[in-house]
């Protein structure tokens, strides 16, 4: 089983491994405890409760947390006297450089919270200073007494050597403190102390909470007859046990995203397709992201609850972390986005989110602002009678009210303004897909794009047309496509060894990493696991460092320049240094073959017609069942083709087919 839960809804696709067949389905999202629409969703499948082999989920809470501050644990700080602003500080980053009145965030940890301790480490990893136990015990005592839920242990140079964290850590638990104790060693074991503490400050803010969440849906399950195991997806693509997410929730933030990639991956190996780009639209957010040669574009520090600006990521304006993530760009457009007018008389769109409660106005939950969804509704592409298969009703008439406020305020009838919100919003999102592809030295030309989410195959031809792509794929149920992901992922775990050498070998680190995680993966009972190397790379004195795959023979130097010469058109001979090496492990769990098509009755001709506009002009257009089409059939735009999660607008100009994996259009 596979279960998505968005901001809006909760995607639940369930897998029959013996007979290759998959169920799907699509529900409301409960905000306030996300389980409860869980266990609804499977409550149609208890009698086969005992045969269910694996679960794997995938949630928007850390990051819902962090963005709105609610839920996340008070946090103690420990580090080196002198150095308890480091935190706001941080690399002295303004996320507005010309605005005089700009905010950064608000610290996790405010500055009460924050201890000190004499002790210092060298950067080779030597003592200069020993830890003040006296010190460090009175410290605990404020925290026990001050009933914080969280400490964290902060100490400069503890990549290199970790002694005075773990002496630390000993320290609040002899005086009696029982919350989460996180060392920055354990989870960031890199240099750059600003990053390693707020990546370590934002995971202590988190743990009681998805621990909390992840043993309240545990027991939910099993009280629901549920007992399979439950993974939960990692930002990387990788799934996390209950228990390691539990402990390190920081990888677990960006985790629905991924599984869409993840998805779009395994589909473009089927397809064997070399160069592929994601675009996934959903109801809150849209995100874009690239696969080349079957690897996702992966990095290994964002800003957590940050800014964006045309999908671009504002420095300054989140909490950096510091962990492997697939790189999206992201912005503020989905279904629900909400459009307005501003004091000068312009129509806008976002960033603001109607959400699951209330929603769009059209889904009739007592939303009355106007929304991405009602202007498709208004303009005839979204069906204005029902959408899951008829599960829920459309009211086109409060989609056409909501959309007249916005009419009276701009002088123009509700289908123009309808039309300009679908302009802006795809404005928008066309940024986001250009700075994975053209800014990025990518020609979409050579790309073919995979749209999915609730509303991507709505807004994917506009899109193409205005950035040039030739084909597109909308997978089968593409607005369920992320959850199917989950179902492909494997268990991951990613070990980090600093280095810091100019020597260009790294065969001996190969053997130091490979020892710590073999010992870390039989502990969790892993004993049967492939493992991938990667260097973190830069030119002596350079600030950041790329990173490229490596194996223990591997000549750095000349795979490095290959990397700097693609990515920035030049190379040198200068000297480079080894900053980090990294391993990446890989224990197989997913049993899933291939996605399982069911087809309703074969119908060669569209089942219905409506009025849709296109292009500024209404027209009649034939309206197609997806699952009613058998394969092979073709038709060009302008039509709509819908399905039970999705619906596809087919523009003029394209060809469509319907294939095994899903709906293929050409140009």
């Amino acid at each position: 089983m596979g279960i998505d839960v968005g901001g809006t809804f909760t995607d639940i696709v369930v897998y029959d491994t013996d007979k290759n067949e998959s169920q799907v389905l699509k529900l409301p999202t409960t905000p306030k405890n996300p389980g409860e629409a869980i266990v609804e969703g499977l409550s149609g499948f208890r009698k086969r409760a005992k045969e269910v082999g694996l679960i794997s989920h995938a949630s928007t809470i850390a990051t819902n947390a962090l963005l709105t501050h609610t839920g996340l644990a008070r946090a103690a700080l420990v580090t080196n006297r002198g150095f308890r602003d480091v935190l706001e500080i941080a690399r002295q980053r303004r996320p507005e450089l010309y605005d005089l009145y700009a905010r950064r965030p608000i610290p996790i940890v405010e500055r009460k919270d924050r201890f000190t301790v004499h002790g210092r480490m060298l950067a080779d990893g030597n003592e200069l200073e020993p830890l003040d136990l006296r010190e460090a015990k009175a410290v605990s005592k404020e925290i026990v007494e001050g009933r914080f839920q969280s400490v964290v242990v902060a100490f400069l140079n503890s990549y290199r050597n970790p002694e005075h964290e773990r002496l630390m850590e000993t320290v609040p638990r002899k005086t009696g403190f029982a919350g989460w104790v996180n060392l920055s060693s354990d989870v960031d074991r890199e240099y750059r102390e600003y990053e390693r503490m707020s990546t370590t400050v934002v995971n202590a803010a988190l743990s009681p909470l998805i621990s909390s969440y992840l043993s309240s849906l545990r027991t939910m399950l099993d009280g629901a007859g549920f007992t399979a195991p439950v993974y939960m997806m990692n930002s990387d693509g990788g799934m996390n046990t209950l228990n390691h997410a539990s402990q390190y929730p920081i990888t677990v933030i960006e985790s629905g995203p991924a599984a869409g990639v993840l998805a779009s991956k395994q589909l473009a190996d089927a397809l064997s397709l070399d160069r592929v780009l994601t675009f996934d639209m959903g109801g809150t957010t849209a995100k874009a992201g690239t696969i080349v040669d079957g690897v996702p574009d992966v990095s290994y520090e964002f800003e957590a609850a940050g800014r964006s600006h045309s999908g671009r990521s504002i420095k300054g304006s989140g909490y950096a972390v510091r962990t492997s993530f697939i790189d999206l760009a992201e912005v503020s457009a989905g279904g629900g986005t909400l459009a307005w007018v501003d004091d000068g008389g312009a129509l806008q769109v976002g960033p603001e989110s109607a959400g699951a409660e209330p929603g769009p106005a059209a889904y009739g939950k007592g939303g009355k602002r106007p929304t991405v969804t009602d202007a498709n509704v208004v303009l005839g592409r979204i069906n204005p009678q029902y959408l899951l298969g008829g599960k829920m009703p459309i009211f086109a008439d409060l989609a056409r009210e909501s959309m007249g406020e916005l009419s009276d305020a701009v002088g123009l009838v509700e289908e123009k303004v309808a039309e300009g919100v679908i302009r802006l919003v795809d404005n928008n999102m066309a940024k986001a897909i250009s700075m994975v592809s053209v800014e990025r030295g990518r020609d979409p030309r050579e790309f073919a794009m995979v749209a999915f989410g609730g509303a991507g195959p709505l807004h994917c031809c506009n899109l193409a047309d205005g950035l040039g792509f030739r084909r597109i794929i909308v997978p089968v149920h593409a607005g369920l496509f992320s959850a199917s992901g989950l179902l492909a992922a494997d268990v991951t775990r990613n070990f980090v060894l600093p280095v810091l050498s100019t020597n260009g070998t790294v065969g001996s680190f190969f053997d130091d990493l490979e020892s710590t995680a073999r010992q870390a993966l039989l502990s969790e009972g892993f004993d049967r696991y492939s493992l991938n190397g990667f260097v973190d790379v830069r030119y002596r004195g350079q600030s950041h460092e790329l990173t490229i795959p490596c194996r223990r023979s591997s000549d750095v130097r000349r795979l490095f320049r290959r990397k700097h010469r693609a990515l920035y058109g030049y190379d040198s001979a200068d000297e480079i240094e080894i900053v980090n090496l990294r391993l990446r492990a890989r224990i197989r769990v997913s049993r899933m073959t291939k996605r399982f098509l069911r087809h309703g009755k074969v119908r060669s001709n569209a089942s219905q017609s409506r009025r849709v506009w296109f292009g500024g002009m209404p027209a009649k257009v034939p309206v197609y069942i997806r699952e009613e089409a058998p394969l092979g059939s073709s038709g060009t735009g302008p039509c709509v083709i819908e399905e039970y999660d999705s619906t596809l607008v087919v523009n003029r100009g394209w060809a469509w087919t319907i294939q095994e994996y899903g709906t293929e259009l050409n140009r």
